[in-house]
């Protein structure tokens, strides 16, 4: 993954279902990082088709990576659509969720691409190593969305006792701070969403953007109640749909259909970290990325000070 080394941050802007756009996307990598789209978000392949064409007429010509996120659950009908495009717009990365990378293999090293897998556990991890990804991210405890439920610090050592390569961490990156902690923890990049949602560029609506901005960490619910599938919540839209976050889930893993658009119980609900305490705001990504560099070379000086009197004393 040769990409993350030509950007500003070594950091891969979420692909969140519902609220990553094209224009996100664009403004994220034109930005320094690398923008991600995850393709469900289209109504049908056929808008994902325009989407992808106006990423690519934007960003390949300069270079500029940006990846698009698959899921390849076997419920999950539009794959083989989906796949279709990948070959034809030729993504820097593609990156799997609810199920095996080996899926799209073939079709993205077949034009030089990487892929990159999700994964909640140790278990899991071994197994996108075996299918032969070129990245891992590790969807750690807090992060917004579909989450996982281990430490960074605990998850990065026990997957670096198998894996060398690169890989990335997911859930509560915020600050420029957080993406040197997880560098020096052992991860070699960040994946962040909850700061973009309220990116004036995303799809989020007002709404949940101002009640992201009012939410703080104890406002972050996670249930399985949604999707069947464990995910960090708003509590303000689930009450606002009624859905009990403590009751028995009766909700089915199901991908199947035109999910962005189905009659399902996510539609109507709100996701986000916990690190939606640090939101203060609505702007624009580039004022976003401006404030993580500027994050990021504090905690830099910070850790060199920590280093130059502490390394004194070892």
């Amino acid at each position: 993954m040769n990409v993350i080394k030509t950007i500003k941050l070594p950091m891969i802007v979420a692909p969140m279902f519902l609220v990553s756009s094209p224009e996100l996307v664009i403004a994220s990598s034109e930005s320094g990082l690398i923008g991600s789209l995850p393709a469900p978000n289209a109504r049908n392949p056929e808008i994902l088709d325009g989407w992808l064409a106006q990423i690519s007429e934007r960003l390949n010509p300069h270079r500029l990576p940006w990846l698009l996120n698959m899921i390849v659950h076997s419920t999950y009908d539009r794959f083989d659509a989906e796949i279709e495009l990948v070959k034809k717009y030729q993504p820097s990365v593609v990156s799997t969720a609810l199920g095996s990378p080996a899926r799209v293999m073939d079709a993205v090293k077949s034009y030089g691409g990487d892929v990159i897998a999700d994964v909640i556990s140790p278990a899991l991890a071994k197994k996108a190593v075996k299918a032969g990804v070129d990245g891992l991210i590790l969807v750690v405890s807090g992060a917004g969305g579909h989450t996982g439920k281990y430490n960074p610090l605990a998850f990065i050592q026990e997957v670096r006792e198998f894996w060398d390569g690169p890989l990335g961490v997911a859930g509560c990156i915020s600050h420029g701070r957080d993406i040197l902690a997880m560098q020096v923890a052992g991860a070699d990049f960040v994946v962040a969403g909850t700061r973009f949602i309220a990116a004036k560029e995303s799809f989020a609506s007002d709404a949940y953007k101002a009640m992201l901005v009012d939410s703080r960490i104890e406002d972050i619910i996670e249930t399985t109640s949604v999707s069947g599938v464990p995910a960090n919540w708003m509590k303000g839209s689930l009450e606002m749909a009624n859905i009990d976050p403590g009751s028995a889930s009766t909700a089915k893993i199901d991908f199947s259909g035109n999910i962005s658009t189905a009659n399902k119980a996510w539609k109507d609900v709100w996701s986000a970290g916990q690190g939606a305490g640090s939101i203060v705001q609505v702007e624009s990504t580039a004022s976003i990325v401006e404030s993580l560099c500027h994050e990021y070379r504090s905690a830099m000086k910070t850790l060199n000070d920590l280093s130059s009197e502490y390394l004194k004393n070892v």
